[in-house]
């Protein structure tokens, strides 16, 4: 093979190479949430199940810990209201009468207990990508592209949460004398702004104490998740 044959050919694998990485890098995300708390007993099954996902290509997996069990003797060291409420906002759009534990959101718009084994693989294999405006994270910036807003707004939230596994000892409560394993537990939830469908970019805060980033645009008041991205 001549030099300029081999040049060519190992240009044109470069390119091909590139193009996968960036495809791959920019690939569409499924986002499953687990509402749990560590009062429930009948979370911890859930908990382990969302830990053998969090790994999977193509998947942001967080962990909302709510506090209505609370009053059970055991005050979830992760819990917070607003992550209560983001579970109650979904559940009329799910036909749910109120929120439970554990449940398992998946884009937003289907959801399961989670705590069987294969549960949550089922929810992501049906549930498919979140199918919105092209969303990145770069240089401080959130770019979100042009496309369709149904009912021509959504909401642009910032997600803060601690990437890996945490193990926590129960003291009291349901799951008394028991350590809960937590996936990528979420520690604040904030609304940054709208998106209306055109081209917009929103200033990124600085994440601060280690916590990973991701941003959801969303249909307002727990409607399906139209695009999500993470760092």
């Amino acid at each position: 093979m001549s030099g300029s044959r081999r040049k060519l050919v190992a240009g044109v694998l470069a390119a091909s190479i590139f193009s996968s990485i960036g495809t791959a890098a920019g690939q569409p995300l499924t986002v499953v949430e687990l509402f749990t708390s560590q009062g429930c007993s009948s979370c911890p099954p859930a908990n382990a199940n969302l830990i053998k996902v969090k790994d999977k290509p193509g998947v942001l997996a967080l962990s909302f810990n709510v506090t209505y069990w609370d009053y059970l003797g055991w005050k979830d060291t992760f819990g917070k209201k607003e992550f209560t409420q983001r579970q109650v906002a979904y559940e009329p759009s799910l036909g749910r009468s109120g929120p439970f534990t554990p449940q398992v959101v998946v884009n937003g718009s289907t959801d399961a207990a989670g705590a069987a084994p294969g549960e949550i693989e089922q929810l992501i294999s049906s549930g498919g990508h979140a199918k919105g405006p092209a969303l990145s994270l770069d240089g401080g910036k959130i770019s979100i592209g042009a496309g369709s807003a149904p009912g021509g707004k959504a909401d642009v939230w910032l997600v803060r949460y601690a990437s890996g596994v945490v193990e926590v000892p129960v003291a009291r409560g349901e799951n008394t004398g028991r350590t809960l394993p937590h996936a990528n537990v979420v520690h604040s939830l904030t609304r940054l702004g709208s998106w209306t469908g055109d081209a917009k970019t929103l200033a990124l805060p600085a994440a601060s104490g280690g916590l990973s980033t991701a941003v959801l645009v969303q249909t307002p008041g727990g409607g399906p998740i139209l695009a999500a991205a993470t760092n």
